[in-house]
């Protein structure tokens, strides 16, 4: 390594300032595709189906992630491309309160709106948040990835919280045109923040040699990518176990309420249960990388590699003991049950988010934003088909089994399989992390 990649660095100051970008990500993010959601529904009295698609439309545009990211690996810098991307995050958001807004006198219009708005989001976060990460598996040593994947990762969570509890009490009393302006509000807080975090980290340029890859095609750069096994196999990884991980999102809290009797706040405090798990797993995976890297890289890498397998392996597990409430019923620890699903879902994504980093810079050089795009892809094609998938194979399991507990019990046990899939593919990607051959990019 030259010293000019050794002094690019990424301090922990520079590394908590990546993750207040993440946290203004996040803001919009839960405001948009939560907030909105419940407005449309329930204010503005539209089906539930309206915001299901424009939030599925934000998670299909973002399939073009390779593609920003082979823009961002052929410039000298990736920050304009974080700032352009929360650019647009902030101006879909802003539009996106307008577009609620607007159905309430006329609903076509203000679809129309909210589908361009929708679109701007999905093009604002992928086109930021896989050069953000890049940016991060770049600059960061290989000791600092898993605190730094549990950092950036845990402000993004923070980002969510603060939000919903700022933006809850802000709206109060409750008006469409104090929504707009909370919305606008929010977004425009969050860009300023993104950018006077972001400005400096990178730099004036990215300490690498960039100029073959600049004359290289997208198609181009994307076969070379996907030629590699290792690249091809963490995708399928990646796509697998986000999958099974927010297939749950949409049916846990209905399930507690058909096999518990909770009521809607306490299915929500069970939510909170889980989300607080996942912080944990993401703590005590962040502590072991750590205590595993005083003893060196490898030691490091190796626990990361495990953690990612053993963490779906524990996720499969914990979805089984949720799944096991359906058969047991009301006397099951339910609470016990998610709370450690939680945890063993965090455990997993820190790592898998750690060894993407350590990925990213794997093969074909100067291709870091086109794996990341790839990556990050699957992972919002994933999210997109997860909930579909989830609350619709319970839709389908009661109308052939006429009671809807077996139903969920099938569908969980199913995502328990889907975790199971997932860790032995990521046990096969840990096995062949032996360096890829660097080739000359194709002309």
């Amino acid at each position: 390594m030259n010293s000019g990649a050794a002094d690019a660095r990424l301090s922990w100051l520079s590394i908590v300032r990546i993750g207040l970008v993440q946290t203004s990500i996040g803001a919009i993010v839960v405001l948009t595709t939560s907030m909105l959601n419940r407005v449309m529904v329930i204010e503005i009295g539209l089906p539930a189906l309206v915001p299901g698609l424009l939030v599925a439309a934000h998670y299909a545009v973002q399939i073009l992630r390779p593609r920003w990211g082979h823009g961002s690996d052929g410039g000298r810098r990736r920050t304009p491309w974080i700032v352009g991307g929360m650019a647009t995050l902030a101006t879909g958001s802003a539009l996106s309160g307008v577009g609620a807004a607007m159905m309430a006198s006329n609903t076509a219009a203000g679809m129309a709106v909210s589908a361009v708005a929708f679109l701007l989001i999905g093009v604002g976060v992928g086109a930021a948040g896989t050069s953000l990460l890049t940016l991060l598996a770049e600059r960061a040593d290989p000791e600092r990835r898993g605190p730094a994947a549990t950092i950036v990762w845990m402000m993004m969570i923070a980002g969510f919280a603060i939000t919903a509890i700022s933006a809850g009490k802000a709206l109060e009393p409750f008006s469409l045109e104090r929504m707009m302006a909370v919305v606008a509000t929010v977004s425009a807080i969050a860009f300023f923040v993104s950018w006077a975090a972001i400005a400096g980290v990178e730099g004036s340029a990215r300490a690498r040699a960039t100029a073959p890859a600049r004359k290289s095609a997208f198609t181009g750069a994307l076969r070379e990518v996907w030629s590699e096994p290792e690249t091809r196999r963490f995708t399928v990884f990646v796509f697998i176990s986000m999958l099974a991980y927010n297939s749950q999102d949409l049916i846990l809290e209905p399930f507690a309420g058909v096999v518990f009797g909770m009521t809607p706040g306490q299915s929500t405090q069970l939510g909170g249960i889980q989300h607080g798990g996942v912080l944990a797993g993401m703590i005590l995976m962040a502590l072991l990388a750590r205590r595993a890297g005083k003893r060196g890289d490898a030691a490091e890498s190796s626990a990361l590699r495990a953690g990612m397998v053993y963490g779906c392996l524990a996720s499969a597990l914990g979805m089984g003991a949720v799944a096991m409430g359906g058969i047991v019923g009301p006397a099951w620890p339910i609470h016990t049950a998610v709370f450690l699903l939680g945890v063993a879902n965090g455990v997993f994504a820190i790592a898998a988010i750690s060894n993407m980093m350590a990925l990213a810079r794997k093969g074909h050089p100067a291709r870091e934003g086109v794996r990341m795009g790839l990556w990050g892809a699957a992972q919002a094609f994933a999210f997109a088909l997860g909930g579909l998938v989830g609350a619709g194979a319970v839709d389908l399991a009661r109308l052939a089994l006429g009671s809807p507990v077996p139903a969920y019990t099938i569908v969980f046990m199913g995502e328990a399989l889907a975790f199971a899939l997932a860790a032995a593919l990521g046990a096969v990607v840990s096995r062949e992390r032996a360096p890829i051959a660097r080739q000359a990019p194709a002309e």
